[in-house]
């Protein structure tokens, strides 16, 4: 008998229907270590998960805070609370438009910029880390897939990059 891939066996199951309580058991605890290492990263960076996904989202440009709520999964209100904890450490700053003061932008100060940069690195470097113990074809089947779902997945991106108006 051929025994498959890790990988393919996963994907064969998927595709096939059997196994399904296995395959979303198998799903909850994939999310777990990949929680778990994003975790130990950001204690490290002495952030919590949601202040470092916060910062790694507005380190390149400044986000629509409805924009942000959308593509972070949260409420207005969650992503408000978040915000003042992670201003408060000087980290993000808030400014409405000149031309539209109810649009809030949310951006890195120069400080979060830092920071979020070396908390991103270190976790695109570190979170890989996961399939260390796949052999190197189901490492890149690993690769490949979390690549097509996150590709294919109803991420909202922000509908203006405008530049903060004080």
């Amino acid at each position: 008998m051929v025994r498959l891939p890790a990988t393919s066996r996963l994907i064969v199951h998927y595709r096939t229907g059997e196994a399904c309580v296995d395959y979303g058991d198998k799903l909850f605890w994939l999310s777990v270590v990949i929680q778990r290492k994003y975790a130990q990263v950001c204690a490290e960076f002495d952030l919590t998960p949601s202040q470092a996904t916060l910062l790694c989202a507005v380190r390149n440009e400044p986000r629509q805070m409805a924009d942000l709520a959308a593509s972070l999964g949260m409420t207005k209100n969650a992503l408000s609370q978040l915000v003042d904890r992670t201003a408060r450490r000087d980290l993000v700053g808030r400014a409405s438009l000149a031309q539209d003061r109810r649009i809030v932008m949310l951006s890195a100060t120069p400080t979060g910029k830092v920071l979020a940069e070396a908390v991103y690195a270190e976790i695109t470097k570190r979170l890989p880390e996961i399939a260390r113990n796949l052999d190197a074809d189901d490492q890149r089947d690993f690769e490949r897939v979390a690549t097509a779902i996150v590709d294919t997945s109803d991420l909202s991106s922000p509908t203006s990059t405008q530049p903060i108006t004080p």
